[in-house]
């Protein structure tokens, strides 16, 4: 399959000289799962093309980038949107969520999590880093849709032992890694959290992570309570328990982040680990704002993640980018905190680092063609002074006209191209979280 999508402004999201080059007009071809061609028209005139292709596209003026990266999720937590809301997290996660989950089957899983998938396309999210409790089914979702997915294991103590806890996520890291199982679908070594994980587990997952020269990632100082805790038990904040024990050898990251200190910011940085904030899902459950500004400050790397719908309750990275930067200026009391340049950079190049993709960063040849078109002919999109800006600041769901996977239009216009009818997906999903209520 060939396609090219003509007569729309570019955004590469490739940088020259340290700053993202800015858009031009032009035109992208596509053959299979990748980007062939990137054609910048001479003087916005449309260059003539003795080409065949399968579909040819006319973008309108409107905008071409690269699509957003998700680096932190749950999608099966769909059935969990607007049932467990103003409470704290950990009223949240023992009172509410945790004895719904268990109530989950198996092939819930997978239903739930093509509701998210169809939730995120529309937000021009071209793949996320999923952590939950059965990633076969995730995965199965993800190939079925034909969505973008990168695996995080969620092992904590309800996986048995340590033993077969580690067991169980080297069968899937295994399995998944590295995209052998599908070109669609890769894992990364991970762990719930350390409050939600014995010590006997974390330290065989920091065996393995060396055996395998894998990245770990995990939910990290999310909470004061949980740093505090953590100090109790070990007499150091999470990020120096896990580097105690050589969990970060290999690289990874944190979700969340909001409570790191500075000598826990000064590992990020020594290790290369990566800070993922999910400022939504933070300011509803009062948890705290991630000391961004202070880790970029400190060269730490910074992506974006939604968290899951039972906490956000939307899977929107429009309003988590604005958050981003919203949050930052607060807290900083600086203006200029957290520029947009940043905030967008943090939405797609960091993210794809974050999660292993590095072939899904920008609009070049050879990239996979991960790509989303974005309506520049909205009110909130006018006029264009600045489209990086525009889209930070001013930019929605609404704006999102395309999103393109690995070569595959899954969603066009309102309408989803995911092998299954939106209705069937809306009907089981509400069955499953009734079958599931308390």
């Amino acid at each position: 399959m060939r396609i090219r999508m003509y007569n729309g402004r570019i955004l590469t999201m490739e940088k020259e000289d340290g700053q993202l080059k800015e858009w031009f007009f032009g035109e992208v071809w596509i053959k299979e799962h990748e980007i062939e061609n990137v054609i910048c028209y001479d003087s916005h005139k449309k260059e003539l093309v003795e080409e065949v292709f399968d579909k040819e596209i006319d973008v309108k003026g409107n905008l071409l980038m690269p699509g957003f990266k998700n680096a932190h999720a749950h999608a099966p937590m769909t059935f969990l949107r607007s049932y467990a809301d103003d409470v704290s997290l950990h009223q949240w996660l023992y009172e509410k969520v945790f004895p719904m989950e268990a109530r989950l089957l198996p092939e819930d899983m997978k239903w739930l999590s093509k509701l998210a998938i169809m939730e995120y396309v529309t937000s021009g999210i071209t793949s996320s880093f999923e952590m939950y409790l059965n990633l076969d089914m995730l995965a199965q979702a993800a190939i079925e849709t034909g969505f973008r997915m990168v695996l995080c294991g969620p092992i904590n103590s309800q996986f048995g032992t340590a033993k077969e806890a580690v067991s169980k996520l080297k069968d899937w890291y295994d399995k998944y890694s590295g995209g052998k199982y599908n070109d669609l679908v890769s894992m990364q070594l991970g762990f719930h959290a350390e409050y939600t994980t014995p010590k006997e587990m974390l330290e065989e997952i920091a065996i393995l992570a060396r055996e395998k020269k894998a990245p770990v990632y995990t939910h990290n100082s999310e909470t004061k309570g949980e740093v505090l805790e953590c100090i109790n038990r070990y007499q150091m904040t999470p990020t120096k328990y896990f580097d105690s024990i050589g969990m970060f050898e290999y690289g990874g990251g944190g979700f969340h982040c909001n409570y790191l200190t500075e000598e826990d910011m000064d590992i990020f940085k020594e290790k290369g680990l990566y800070a993922i904030t999910n400022p939504a899902s933070n300011v509803k459950l009062a948890s705290g704002i991630a000391p961004l500004t202070r880790m970029r400050e400190k060269g730490i790397s910074l992506a974006i993640g939604t968290d899951g719908a039972a906490s956000n309750n939307c899977l929107d990275i429009f309003k988590e980018m604005f958050l981003v930067t919203g949050l930052q200026k607060i807290a900083t009391e600086k203006a200029e905190a957290m520029d947009s340049d940043i905030v967008l950079e943090m939405a797609t190049i960091k993210g794809a680092e974050a999660m292993g993709l590095e072939n899904c960063k920008t609009i070049s040849k050879g990239q996979l063609a991960d790509i989303i078109v974005l309506d520049l002919q909205q009110p909130n999109m006018q006029p264009i002074h600045n489209i990086k800006k525009n889209i930070v600041y001013s930019g929605s769901k609404q704006n999102v006209l395309l999103t393109m996977v690995n070569g595959k239009i899954l969603y066009h216009n309102g309408k989803f191209f995911i092998g299954i009818e939106k209705e069937e997906v809306y009907e089981m999903a509400n069955k499953i979280a009734k079958r599931c209520q308390l």
